[in-house]
């Protein structure tokens, strides 16, 4: 127990030893959470003789739930290979999966479902679009999409959800969701919202609850600021029977409330638990003394926050480097020539080099800059290998394998390669299976029956059923690696892509490398494979063996540290983002996203800005972010870069006169929220109440706020 506790600090110690009861840990950035929940992993097992099998450990990502593997098992002293002897450590998904292939059969899934990626859920909600007559150029089918995954996290099925539903989209969304979920059903398929909804559903069978709460008697959850409504029930279903559950998480750095994350969970967290023990994990690891100051200045103008101050026994470091470029492309010229100056002189190499935006747009001029300046860089974020056509086309055949009820994957695959099949000659298909209520095997295998079928389309779907039917019959023995080299081999695909053209050696060198992802797959099976591909994210690709330099939006960099990192447009309009400006909350959450940038950097950081910038389609002339003017002068170095006099800013929002003098009691009206009533009013921030939709907190210099006469 010494070994496992003598280099652990005080507070990490504290964690590893508060295993009965709730715990919340409060981990700032760098703070050493992962090596404080691993040790407390190892300490349940190796100190306290929990079986591993009851110990439950929930991360975001497939990447952090690997280290914290691999870091369990050498403190375990085990080999890597030796996964039995682990606890289950993965993402809520892939619990929730476990689950429901073991018990989803009690709310009607089969345990062969197919998991539609987001790609595949946009076409069903387009099919649904489509046959109810709803026109895609009045409603987007992203935007259709994205309330349904709304309602979903927060676990409103279609009926629920058309009660709630209010006007415009939601109606339509309303009407979509309900013929979508029909879709997946006939399918055989879930979403990845539905992995973790259904899950919750069943947990409503009180024995198959209990069955799980027995399961796993420990509990722990990272990034919990990071949890949705439906992650947060399911959570509190799992814990309530023993209640030996430990949060982990840190509410600085809850940057994803656009896409359901509630950060409340974790400040509620000694509400749901009123006996929680709270541990502060506050010495920094990771960053100098003047890149923490930095962010902290930042973070400290937000109201809702939890109490802490990151420390770290490291010195100050450089200063924060501020500089002042006169336009995008000088933007970019700058950070080739540091990055090019540091790894002349030895000081870094290119893999230690990540550039951070706001926006994705910014991408472009410093591709163009660093292709410049002959810099290799790779993108973290771009054309996921997963999504690339030949590899979609080649998961689809194996997809229809598993589950030959899928017809996502028939669809896409009935035609590659061409095989003379008209949508007519489908259709006659389809209605053929619909009209004699078999499989959509039994409709192939008696395609001779099917009315109206020409006597070459009746042989093209035969011989497809040929296909299937006997790779699924080899699919149980056949290594998975073995199966897709048949697949690809027989059914013609692979020399479908070998055409002549120009992308044709790109496409078959991505099969080739799907195959080598396969080969690591030997022991899961084809189920099995098929689930890790569903569950896989980008961020899980990310490796720093490449000798490149890293472009990432911000969102994507949470978790990971560079020791060199550049943030251009530092300005009004990008960051904070024009969108943020009407409401504090949102303000808030980019204050978060600027500190969770920020402290990315171990020793160097780089905070760019310009005069003028070329950015969708039009210049703009954005004055400095106001996360700059934060930043306390002692802690900063600034270099002016620019050209001439400053042009007069560009204008980013309507601002009333008269809000200066705002008191409590005033009238006011909102562009966005009609009329309202002051209720507080706190420096540059006014709290209002406006009918229908309760308060909110505005910014008074950017708010379309307009003051009336009482």
């Amino acid at each position: 127990m010494k070994d496992l506790l003598s280099e652990l600090n005080e507070p990490q110690r504290q964690a590893v030893l508060a295993t009965e009861g709730p715990v919340l840990m409060l981990a700032g950035a760098g703070s050493g959470k992962t090596k404080a929940l691993t040790h407390r992993v190892a300490y349940l097992v190796r100190e306290k003789k929990v079986s591993p099998s009851n110990i439950l450990a929930v991360t975001f990502t497939n990447k952090a739930a690997g280290e914290m593997r691999h870091r369990v098992l050498a403190l375990l002293g085990r080999p890597v290979e030796n996964k039995g002897y682990l606890p289950f450590m993965g993402t809520f998904h892939a619990i929730c999966l476990r689950i429901l292939r073991r018990d989803g059969a009690h709310i009607g899934l089969s345990s062969s479902f197919t998991i539609f990626d987001a790609q595949d859920s946009l076409s069903s909600i387009k099919q649904a679009m489509r046959q109810l007559g709803i026109d895609e150029k009045q409603y987007a089918p992203n935007y259709i999409a994205a309330l349904i995954s709304s309602a979903k996290n927060e676990l409103l099925t279609a009926a629920a959800y058309g009660q709630y539903a209010r006007g415009g989209a939601q109606q339509v969304a309303a009407q979509v969701y309900p013929l979508y979920q029909q879709i997946l059903t006939q399918a055989g398929a879930v979403d990845f919202d539905d992995i973790i909804m259904k899950t919750v559903q069943l947990f409503k069978h009180p024995d198959i609850l209990e069955h799980w709460q027995r399961q796993f008697s420990y509990i722990m959850i990272d990034e919990y600021q990071d949890t949705n409504h439906a992650q947060y029930r399911l959570v509190k279903l799992l814990a309530t029977a023993h209640r030996n559950i430990c949060v982990v998480g840190d509410d600085w750095q809850a940057i994803y409330s656009w896409r359901g994350a509630n950060f409340q969970n974790i400040l509620d967290f000694e509400k749901d638990y009123p006996d929680a023990q709270v541990i502060k994990l506050e010495q920094n690891y990771r960053s100098t003394k003047n890149i923490l100051d930095a962010a902290h200045a930042v973070i400290a103008h937000n109201t809702v926050r939890s109490n802490k101050k990151l420390w770290t026994d490291r010195d100050g470091g450089e200063g924060v480097n501020i500089i002042t470029a006169f336009d995008q492309d000088q933007e970019g010229d700058i950070i080739c020539q540091t990055v090019e100056r540091l790894v002349a002189t030895k000081q870094i190499q290119l893999r230690d080099v990540a550039i951070l935006y706001r926006v994705g747009a910014q991408s472009r001029t410093l591709e163009e800059a660093l292709l410049r300046h002959n810099l290799p860089y790779k993108i973290v974020g771009g054309t996921r290998f997963y999504e690339r056509k030949e590899i979609k086309d080649a998961m689809a055949y194996l997809r229809l394998i598993h589950n030959p009820e899928d017809i996502v994957s028939f669809n896409r695959v009935i035609n590659l390669p061409p095989r003379g099949l008209g949508d007519k000659s489908l259709e006659r298909l389809m209605q053929f299976r619909r009209s004699r209520n078999v499989t959509l095997l039994e409709a192939l295998a008696a395609s001779a029956e099917v009315e109206g079928l020409t006597a070459k389309a009746r042989a093209a779907l035969l011989q497809f059923y040929g296909l299937i039917h006997s790779l699924r019959l080899e699919a149980d023995r056949l290594p998975v690696a073995s199966l897709l080299e048949r697949v690809l081999h027989q059914s013609g695909y692979m020399a479908h892509l070998d055409d002549g053209s120009v992308t044709a050696g790109d496409r078959i060198e991505n099969v080739k490398e799907l195959l080598s992802v396969a080969e690591t797959y030997q022991e899961l099976g084809l189920d099995g494979f098929l689930e890790e591909v569903a569950l896989v994210s980008d961020i899980d690709n990310y490796s720093t063996d490449t000798e490149a330099v890293t472009l990432m939006t911000m969102h994507a960099a949470k978790g990971l540290e560079f020791p060199l990192v550049f943030i251009p447009g530092m300005e009004e309009g990008i960051f904070p983002h024009s969108r943020t400006f009407t409401e504090a909350s949102e303000l808030e959450e980019e204050r978060r996203l600027c500190y969770v940038a920020m402290t990315r950097a171990k020793h160097q950081l780089y905070l760019l800005h310009t005069q003028s910038r070329l950015l969708y389609g039009g210049v703009q002339y954005n004055p400095p972010s106001r996360f700059l003017q934060d930043i306390p002068l002692e802690v900063q170095t600034t270099q002016y870069r620019g050209m001439g006099s400053p042009q007069p800013a560009t204008e980013v929002s309507h601002m009333a006169e008269d809000k200066a003098d705002l008191q409590p009691g005033d009238k006011v009206r909102h562009a966005k929220f009609g009329q309202g009533i002051v209720t507080a009013v706190e420096g540059d921030e006014v709290t209002a109440a406006f009918e229908g939709l309760g308060t909110k907190r505005l910014s008074l210099s950017f708010a379309p706020l307009e003051k009336l006469e009482n």
